[in-house]
Formats: structure tokens, C-alpha cells, sequence
């Protein structure tokens, strides 16, 4: 198999839901290699696939660094753990008053 052989695909837009900081760690991966978010967890995914590790020993030092700088302190083990925060509904009072305006 030829390993610059572009192989054409049909992208969609997703919405996944990821924790903040986590996110952030990737985002800022990507950016330092020059690639989206959307490539870096194609690749992230189809070597995970493989049962290969998607990043070399360079790759995961700057990980650690970024994991750092982001204070992301949650690894593998934390995976089935993770659960949303709840977070308070905006003052009702004032989203009350701007649908009774609507309505005169």
C-alpha cells in the first residue's frame, strides 16, 4: 500500500460534549501541529482502533506540558468516572419578565 494515496471521505459536523480542559489540551495539540481538531481525533481514533498508541514519546512530553499549563490532572483511570456538572438555571425572574413582554 502506497502511503500518500489520499483516500476521499465524507465528513459531517458533529456536537460532541468533552470535558473543558481536556478540550483545551487538544485544541492546543492540534494547533501546535498545524492540523484541526477533527484530524488529530481521526488519527487519536483509527490508531486507538488498531489497539496502537496514537502519539510518539515527543507527542506525549508535549501532552504532559500542555496537561500541565491547562491543569488538567485526569487520566485514563478517570474515563467511566466523569460525570457533568449541573449548573444553575439563569435567573428565571428575568427570563420570566422578557416572555411576558413577548406576549404583550
Amino acid at each position: 500500500m502506497i502511503n500518500n494515496v489520499q483516500i476521499p471521505v465524507e465528513r459531517v459536523q458533529t456536537g460532541v460534549r468533552m470535558e473543558k480542559r481536556l478540550l483545551k489540551v487538544l485544541k492546543a495539540f492540534a494547533e501546535y501541529h498545524d492540523m484541526s481538531l477533527g484530524d488529530l481525533l481521526e488519527g487519536i481514533v483509527l490508531h486507538a482502533f488498531d489497539g496502537k498508541t496514537p502519539f510518539s514519546a515527543a507527542s506525549l512530553k508535549r501532552i504532559q506540558y500542555l496537561k500541565k499549563f491547562y491543569a488538567l490532572d485526569l487520566d485514563s483511570r478517570a474515563s467511566h468516572r466523569l460525570t457533568e456538572i449541573k449548573r444553575r438555571p439563569e435567573n428565571k425572574a428575568a427570563s420570566g419578565k422578557k416572555t411576558l413582554e413577548k406576549k404583550k
